[in-house]
């Protein structure tokens, strides 16, 4: 049976926060489905689970450095998306992804810098299962910058410019950024989901605007783990998280469809449902999703 549950931990986190040195962040829903464990007590695995609640004088920090960038039509940006816009640097490929520079996240979601053919950048989407076979999906952040509140899969980001996310062996750099921010948006702990769980399964290719300033152009990893997890929504990523299983989906991509209570779902994801995902989902539950994977096509959808 689906179940949507009020956490104890958005509680108790108001609570904890209120104690120390940080603010306490705004009142967000922070929602997630919980099927097959219990909520252990709040607790911090990672740093950027309680950095990502900057203090005003951060804010007003980040918000003076981006606005001398020439950045002043984007004053209204959340304080910690903007950061993320102007320090992660993206991977530049071309559409045989090989590497071919690097470029801010904020210049690589640009639509009018998308349309020059010279922002591809490397993404990965997960796809995260329980043993009971059902998907864990999450509601972007109203604070997102590109699709904000849309429904989506397990995470979705992008391998940064770095040494442990550049490694090509065995796409061991896009599984370490896979394991970040599984943590950064999640609350996931690493030990949760180690690397060599991850199979990469395919790639594609695809281009899609979200608002007419922002879109997407991205060389997309898809990534598929099955495990039990221990899941502790970050609000500043994620609105809300829910398991679902395959009859489950199929509803929610009806309601989307029918345009149902306002419910989108992302581009990527509806790419993967489209074209691959439930054939995916018959060999998770086989164990056999090692069979089917291709890393040698790259789908251009």
């Amino acid at each position: 049976m689906l179940m949507l549950l009020n956490t104890p931990y958005a509680l108790s986190l108001s609570r904890s926060l209120a104690s120390s040195s940080f603010p306490s962040p705004p009142t967000r829903r922070l929602l997630f489905l919980s099927s097959t464990f219990t909520l252990p007590p709040p607790r911090f695995p990672h740093s950027s689970l309680v950095s990502s609640r900057v203090s005003p004088s951060f804010r007003t920090q980040a918000s003076a450095a981006t606005a001398t960038m020439g950045d002043a039509p984007d004053v209204g940006m959340d304080a910690v998306q903007r950061r993320l816009m102007f320090e992660d640097e993206c991977i530049l490929v071309d559409e045989s992804d090989n590497v071919v520079g690097h470029e801010s996240k904020y210049n690589c979601h640009l639509w009018e810098k998308i349309l020059t053919g010279k922002m591809l950048h490397r993404a990965f989407s997960v796809f995260l299962f329980n043993t009971k076979y059902e998907l864990l999906l999450q509601q972007r952040s109203v604070t997102k910058v590109t699709f904000p509140l849309v429904w989506t899969n397990t995470c979705c980001s992008h391998p940064l410019y770095r040494e442990s996310e550049l490694i090509s062996e065995n796409h061991l750099g896009v599984r370490n950024a896979a394991q970040r921010k599984l943590l950064d948006e999640l609350g996931i702990p690493a030990e949760d989901v180690p690397v060599d769980q991850f199979v990469p399964l395919s790639r594609m290719l695809y281009k899609a605007p979200s608002d007419g300033k922002w879109g997407e152009h991205e060389l997309d990893y898809l990534l598929f783990i099955v495990r039990d997890v221990n899941v502790h929504p970050n609000p500043d990523e994620v609105a809300e998280a829910k398991y679902v299983n395959r009859d489950q989906l199929k509803e929610l991509l009806r309601k989307a469809d029918a345009g149902e209570d306002g419910l989108k779902l992302s581009p990527w994801f509806r790419l993967v449902v489209d074209n691959f995902l439930f054939k995916w989902w018959d060999h998770v539950e086989k164990g056999t999703l090692k069979e089917v994977s291709d890393m040698e096509t790259i789908h251009k959808l």
